[in-house]
């Protein structure tokens, strides 16, 4: 099956049909069609093949209008503006949907949800348009979205709380390079812009050394180095910093019971823990 969407994906590619036209020209064969576990419960074809295409051929279709388009926010304003106003464009929306073209519905009235978040008659045929597509969902995962995003535009983001991804064998077995890429990956490039900083950090128990730089916005390490100029020296164990990182203690707890030791500057390690965001786990997904 994936061998067969695979190859039609990049044959119909190779006939200049795009990102949006593959999805809803192939179809399996009936051979593969008819074993249940090539049906869409979980991942899907039109899913699939998209994830083909871009793996190949990225998001650009080539066509020049798709390259760099408005984002939704502008767009939206434009859409509505062009379609006659509010008024008009839920009109005809609503016809749409009596006629039970909810894909559209969805499409269309998601351009006034941005240009009018607080548009509640938009808000609500969109999720009416979506509603009726989670329920006609075969995919686990497209009926999710569809209901999800429906959710929220009826309530807004809903904060559950986020779980939590500590777990400590997790944790333990992280190698210390993983956790500095995501250090890198939650440093704030703008806020870091100008900004100059080189840490060491010693771990004594598993004899390992690295070095920190912030330059030009960007988090660098290094295994096995130390920077003879260092703005400031942390020393502690692996297993103190898994501690912080599972919430067992804050780093200036670990300092106070001397499971940690700052050489140098303490400021740039206050300064470069500054510089990290923190990422919401709930986040808007149909509205501005």
């Amino acid at each position: 099956m994936y061998k067969y969407l695979h190859d039609e994906t990049l044959r119909l590619a190779n006939q200049g049909f795009t990102l949006l036209e593959i999805p809803e020209i192939i179809e399996l064969p009936p051979e593969l069609f008819r074993a249940w576990y090539n049906r869409g419960y979980y991942g899907t074809i039109n899913h699939n093949v998209k994830a083909i295409y871009q793996r190949y051929l990225g998001f650009f279709d080539g066509n020049p209008a798709n390259l760099h388009p408005l984002p939704p926010e502008p767009a939206g304003k434009k859409y509505v503006e062009f379609m006659g106003g509010a008024d008009n464009l839920l009109a005809q929306a609503h016809k749409s949907y009596e006629q039970g073209e909810y894909r559209w519905v969805a499409q269309v009235v998601n351009h006034l949800v941005f240009a009018e978040p607080e548009n509640e008659a938009a808000r609500a045929l969109q999720a009416d348009a979506l509603e009726q597509l989670g329920y006609q969902a075969e995919s686990g995962p497209w009926r999710n979205f569809y209901l999800s995003a429906a959710q929220e535009l009826r309530l807004g983001v809903v904060d559950h709380g986020a779980p939590s991804a500590n777990n400590p064998d997790v944790i333990h077995a992280t190698p210390l390079e993983m956790f500095f890429d995501l250090l890198a990956v939650r440093l704030n490039g703008p806020r870091a812009a100008g900004k100059v900083i080189t840490l060491n950090g010693r771990f004594t128990d598993i004899s390992e050394e690295y070095v920190l730089t912030v330059e030009n916005g960007v988090l660098h390490y290094a295994k096995g180095k130390q920077a003879e100029q260092a703005d400031a020296t942390l020393t502690m164990t692996r297993a103190a910093l898994d501690a912080v990182v599972l919430g067992e203690a804050t780093l200036q707890e670990t300092m106070a019971a001397g499971k940690a030791q700052i050489d140098g500057n303490p400021q740039k390690l206050v300064e470069f823990l500054s510089l990290m965001d923190n990422f919401e786990f709930w986040f808007n997904i149909v509205t501005p």
